[in-house]
């Protein structure tokens, strides 16, 4: 099987990267136009809070903030103190590191 970079990096932090039902995985996902991020229990296999910025305007980097403070408020709401982040292979840099930073400021511990 042929796999891009992303892939291994991405199959190699599933390995250490768990998410429980009172630590969920935050994985985060960016295209070139929108970033998406979701709250995901390992154990049971479900998704217990997504964001995404199919409606936000304006460059990557504003996207990927709006997100992080909408993933960590409906974390709140789910009584959500902490997550694991799991970057899915992406650099850390960016929107992907916008995205984690506005989360931690909205009260997410990550």
């Amino acid at each position: 099987m042929n796999q891009t970079r992303r892939s291994k990096i991405q199959t190699k932090l599933r390995k250490t990267v768990i998410g429980t039902a009172e630590r969920p995985r935050l994985s985060v996902y960016r295209s070139l136009n929108q970033v998406y991020a979701q709250l995901i229990d390992d154990a049971t296999g479900k998704t217990l809070a997504s964001a995404h910025s199919l409606k936000s305007t304006g460059s990557l980097s504003v996207k990927a903030t709006e997100v992080g403070t909408a993933i960590a408020a409906a974390a709140k709401e789910k009584k959500i103190k902490s997550a694991v982040y799991d970057r899915a292979g992406f650099a850390y840099s960016g929107a992907v590191k916008a995205l984690c930073e506005a989360a931690r400021a909205a009260g997410l511990t990550i």
